[in-house]
């Protein structure tokens, strides 16, 4: 019994990690972004494309149209308008990304250099510790350099 409480335990720190959460949000998000995109695709875009190409059908506006072959019909309008939406997606995600990543590098200071813990040895210029008197490489004798 102890081991599923200790599952069940991991289990609940896994969910409620940070990370999954706001994946979750995201999915969530991205759906209902998905949804506005599309609409605006079929009730903008297409009627675009449809007047500049004259591709109309029956049952409304059609980007490109359909091809029929051996009794089967390919919609090539509907692989458009996906391919639109794709591209209106990314690009979108693609600012709010940029824009986040903008965001956070706001507060935040330059990291200063590090102080060296190497130098070259001036004999075969091998890297060597800072504080080394001979070099471990060529066991020559290192001059004291003082700072």
């Amino acid at each position: 019994m102890s081991k599923d409480k200790g599952f069940i335990a991991e289990f609940k720190k896994f969910i409620l990690r940070g990370n999954v959460m706001d994946m979750a949000v995201g999915v969530i998000i991205g759906g209902a972004f998905s949804s506005i995109v599309t609409a605006l695709t079929s009730s903008f875009i297409n009627p675009l494309i449809a007047v500049c190409t004259g591709g109309t059908g029956e049952d409304g506006v059609q980007v490109g149209g359909q091809f029929t072959i051996k009794g089967v019909v390919f919609d090539y309008g509907a692989f458009i308008s996906a391919v639109i939406n794709f591209l209106i997606i990314a690009f979108i995600l693609f600012c709010m990304i940029k824009a986040v990543n903008k965001a956070m590098s706001i507060g935040k200071k330059p990291e200063a250099p590090k102080a060296p813990t190497t130098k070259k040895c001036p004999f075969c210029k091998s890297e060597i510790a800072l504080d080394a008197t001979r070099c471990p490489h060529c066991t020559s004798v290192l001059e004291e350099t003082k700072a």
